[in-house]
């Protein structure tokens, strides 16, 4: 029952200008129908007539053909009300998509509106100023940078860059200040020679 009711409440999505639309549309067809009969009728009496010259019914046959005469002007006028309708048609559905377009408008108007009440031209000016201020800073700061790095400290950012670009961490030999002492190397042990030990051992 509430869902009855609810449906009887909701606004109808179709306007005057739909309805109207739908009529002009519903007589065209009608129209076109009646034009599709009565062409059909006028191509039986055109066949009807022959038939009765052949006979030698001439009269009925000129009268058959005055009625034909006649049907052909009313189809003339068929014709010319099909084309008004469509015209019609085409009118409202054209003014229809104006209005939406005149909507759409409207809408954006007032976007732009709100827009500009929440920043003004000042505080654009302002937001651009300070974006270059920051952007000539920052060229400063490269520039300064670039000129107190060697060659070897380049490529070694460089290889933390592509690193940290792939998940990784590397760490970074710390190069000494000082240089390194010098390691002395030891010097072999002498053995005594093979005579000596057995000058010692006959001794004993």
């Amino acid at each position: 029952m509430g869902n009855v009711f609810g449906r009887k409440g909701r606004p109808s999505r179709v306007t005057d200008q739909d309805r109207a639309v739908l009529q002009l549309k519903q007589q065209r067809d009608k129209l076109r129908q009646y034009q599709k009969r009565i062409t059909l009728q006028l191509e039986k009496e055109r066949s009807l007539a022959k038939q009765l010259l052949k006979d030698g019914k001439k009269e009925r046959a000129l009268l058959l053909l005055k009625k034909k005469r006649y049907q052909d002007q009313l189809l003339d006028k068929t014709e010319n009300q099909i084309g008004n309708l469509e015209r019609m048609v085409q009118d409202i559905e054209f003014a229809q998509i104006e209005m939406k377009v005149i909507e759409g408008l409207k809408t954006g108007n007032e976007c732009l509106k709100k827009m500009h009440e929440v920043m003004s031209i000042e505080e654009v000016e302002r937001i651009l100023d300070e974006t270059q201020e920051g952007i000539e800073y920052q060229k400063q700061i490269d520039e300064l940078l670039a000129g107190s790095l060697t060659q070897e400290d380049e490529e070694a950012v460089l290889q933390e860059l592509e690193a940290i670009t792939q998940g990784e961490e590397v760490e970074l030999p710390e190069v000494p200040a000082e240089p390194l002492p010098e390691v002395s190397q030891p010097e072999p042990e002498r053995t005594p020679s093979r005579s000596h030990a057995d000058r010692e051992m006959l001794a004993a």
